[in-house]
Parts: C-alpha cells; sequence; structure tokens
C-alpha cells in the first residue's frame, strides 16, 4: 500500500479541479470494442416472458423515452477497462455533450468508496471492525438505549447495514440552502432536513438500509484521522486508485461545472441550482466518472487476487466479500449469478441514478451514469444490452411467467392502491 502525504482541503480541490480543467482522452485502457454497437442498439426490458417477441431499443431512443438528457458507460473486460464512452448533453436544451470525463454525482456508490477507505484505516490501526462506534466518534456520540446496551453498534454492522439504525437516505440540500454539520444531521437538528439517526432495534438482528448509520461512520473517520472527509478520502482510496477525476468536496464547485453533469427531475427539466448538495459526504457525496468507479471495481478485483500492491490485504479483503447481513459483505451488495460472485452498488441522489457491478475475477462489470431522475430505468436497460453483449449471466433480463387468474382468484387482489415514492439518495 503507498503512503500519501497529509494535504489541505484546499489544495486537494485545487488538484481535483485542475484534473477537471484539462479533460484527458477517455481513458488510459481503453481500446476499441466491436461490442460496443451491439450496446448502443440492444437495449431492452429488464424483465421478459417467455415466447413473448422482445423488441430492441437503442439507447438514444430510450434516453428520450425516459427524459435523460446525459448518459456515460465504462465497461469492464478481462481485467481492464475495455471501452468508456458518454452519451447526450450535460444539460438538457444546451450543447455541450457529455464524454467519458465528465462528473457525475454518484449517489450511494459513495457508501462502498468510503467503506473501503474505513478498512484501509482498519488495517493501519486507527479503527476496529468490531469495536463499538462510540470509541472512536469524538465531536459527537450514538446515544446510548436498551438496544445498544444489549448489544453496541459496531463499524461492521455499518458497513453492512446491520445496525438497527434509522434514517434510510438523503434528499440533500438545494443550492443556496443552509447545510448542516455532521453532528446536526445526525441529531435532526435544523438545518438538517432528516430525522435523528438513532437505534430503534436491536443491532446485528436484522438487515435494514442506512445512509445515516454511513454518516456515523464518515464522523467517526474524522474524528480518529483529524482530516476533513475529502482529503482523508483522497489519501487513502481515490489517489491510491488513480479516481484522478472524483472528489468527495461537496458542495461541487462553481469551477468544477465545466464538465460536470446538471440534475434533472422527472420531466427531463433541470434541477435548479444544478445540483443538491450532500454533506453526508460518505453516504451520497462522491462526484465521480463512470472511468473512475470502473478503477475502483478494478482495485477490488486486485485485492480480491492477492497482487502485490493491492489496496487492501487478503484477510480484509476477504472479509469485504463474504456476506455479513442479508446480501451485503462490507460496503458492497454481493450476488452469486450462477457464474462467478459479483459486487455491485446502485447510487440515486437528487437528479442523479448510477449504477456499477463487476465479477470479481474481473471478467467483466459495467458502471453506468445518468443525469436524470429516471436513469434507474435506463440503466436497467443498458445492463440487459451489455450482458447481452458480451455473455455475462449478471444483468441478464428476469425471466417470468404469466399467469391467468380466474375471476375469484383475481378479486382477492381487487382494491385501491397507493404508489408513495421519494427520490433520496439510495
Amino acid at each position: 500500500m503507498r503512503a500519501f502525504q497529509k494535504v489541505t482541503l484546499a489544495a486537494a480541490a485545487l488538484f481535483w479541479l485542475s484534473a477537471c480543467e484539462a479533460p484527458k482522452p477517455p481513458t488510459a485502457e481503453a481500446t476499441p470494442d466491436p461490442a460496443i454497437a451491439k450496446v448502443e442498439t440492444g437495449l431492452a426490458p429488464s424483465t421478459q416472458v417467455p415466447g413473448e417477441p422482445v423488441e430492441a431499443w437503442s439507447l438514444a431512443d430510450r434516453m428520450a423515452f425516459h427524459k435523460v438528457p446525459g448518459v456515460s458507460i465504462a465497461v469492464i473486460k478481462d481485467g481492464k477497462i475495455a471501452w468508456a464512452k458518454g452519451y447526450g448533453v450535460l444539460e438538457a436544451g444546451k450543447d455541450t455533450p457529455v464524454n467519458p470525463d465528465t462528473i457525475f454525482l454518484a449517489g450511494s456508490i459513495s457508501k462502498p468508496t468510503a467503506v473501503m477507505a474505513a478498512l484501509r484505516m482498519v488495517e493501519q490501526g486507527q479503527l476496529s471492525l468490531d469495536a463499538p462506534i462510540n470509541d472512536f466518534l469524538k465531536s459527537w456520540k450514538l446515544p446510548d438505549n436498551d438496544f445498544t446496551k444489549q448489544k453496541p453498534v459496531t463499524p461492521r454492522m455499518i458497513m453492512s447495514h446491520g445496525a438497527g439504525l434509522t434514517v434510510h437516505g438523503f434528499p440533500g440540500y438545494a443550492a443556496g440552502a443552509p447545510i448542516p454539520t455532521v453532528p446536526q444531521i445526525l441529531d435532526g437538528a435544523p438545518p438538517a432536513n432528516t430525522p435523528a439517526v438513532r437505534v430503534d432495534k436491536l443491532p446485528g438482528e436484522s438487515f435494514r438500509y442506512s445512509g445515516g448509520g454511513t454518516t456515523i461512520l464518515q464522523l467517526a473517520m474524522t474524528d480518529v484521522s483529524a482530516k476533513d472527509f475529502p482529503t482523508l478520502t483522497h489519501d487513502l482510496i481515490l489517489g491510491p486508485v488513480g479516481m484522478t477525476r472524483s472528489s468527495f468536496v461537496n458542495p461541487l464547485p462553481e469551477t468544477n461545472r465545466a464538465n460536470a453533469a446538471t440534475a434533472h427531475l422527472t420531466d427531463g427539466a433541470p434541477l435548479p441550482g444544478h445540483s443538491h448538495t450532500y454533506p453526508e459526504m460518505a453516504a451520497a457525496g462522491l462526484w465521480t466518472t463512470p472511468s473512475d468507479l470502473a478503477r475502483l471495481a478494478l482495485s477490488v478485483v486486485a485485492a480480491a487476487r492477492g497482487d502485490t500492491g493491492a489496496i487492501l490485504g487478503p484477510d480484509m479483503t476477504k472479509q469485504m466479500l463474504t456476506t455479513q447481513i442479508g446480501t451485503y459483505g462490507l460496503g458492497f451488495d454481493l450476488e452469486q449469478p450462477g457464474d462467478g460472485q459479483v459486487f455491485s452498488h446502485g447510487g440515486s441522489d437528487e437528479g442523479f441514478e448510477a449504477f456499477l457491478f463487476s465479477y470479481t475475477d474481473g471478467r467483466g462489470g459495467g458502471a453506468i451514469m445518468t443525469n436524470g431522475q429516471n436513469g434507474g430505468d435506463l440503466a436497467s436497460e443498458i445492463c440487459v444490452s451489455l450482458a447481452a453483449a458480451y455473455g455475462w449471466k449478471e444483468c441478464a433480463p428476469e425471466v417470468r411467467t404469466v399467469l391467468t387468474l380466474t375471476p375469484e382468484r383475481a378479486a382477492q387482489f381487487a382494491g385501491d392502491y397507493i404508489a408513495r415514492i421519494l427520490f433520496i439518495a439510495l
């Protein structure tokens, strides 16, 4: 592992800004891939019915259908980035195109990125996976109650969403709105716009996704290191992995917007003020590109292989890629799709949707980032296209059989249904 000299937040921001001002070629690893055309013309529903015809869609048509003005894709093949490409525009009604260096908010893909930084701190002896989280918190403490007295919350529980903590996700803060401190967020104190983060069931008992928990981890990391979060994560993960287009700096500096995607609402209209700010950086605040996310995934692949100089050691990597609770390891969701383990994570911030996945052996994977609130549906369709183009079982469409219900059976499902939708960082 490489040691990185501590830099100030201003220096870290300037380093990132200089990279943003001078876009590079798509990626040093990029090589022409004949599958690109198949990906661009082979979008299809993620759920299909046997015997029914499946229409193949073009990426351009589906971007228009979903009202998503910009998309960026990076594809992993045979342990390297095979290609990266941008589509559409940074902002609807304007002409600046998306390219592979365009930055997007990653939503909750921030979480596994932050967790990998935290795991490096565990290896360095600054944190412990199984000690009480309050042992590492200095500026704020998680209040004790009957649940925590039975079993304290630990970093391992937080990283795998098994800590019994509240607050699923965060809506972010509109441009110009007051920004709370992390302790204010955790206590639900003004100007925070979410409730207090608390334990309301027995830690370790069951899975429940908690961006609130990840925000507690963020505070523990900064309290222990005495570094601000953007500097800390640059030193521990972004720099070593080579994610030169990535930063947790929030709000996005004005000078970074020249090649930054604008968030768009469900109707395709640009979000006023460009994008929301996420002081809950570890949970939702990563600005990045698909190519940088692919580099993050490849660093996991290298660690899983036990490569010399890998970002994490063999024991820590094994724990990260071992199911802890539910389907989660440490930071990543884990799957066995039939042809090898896959680690993945989705992301949803106001006006942005993203998805990252990779086979643990590096045979394939992809990162998809969009600047539209409907981008999750589009990303699912792109995933189906990727699976078909490369022969991957991961992202292949789910096949469902249509059942014919008798009138009596159908009557059992009759009634009024209410769909409750809240766009938050997932």
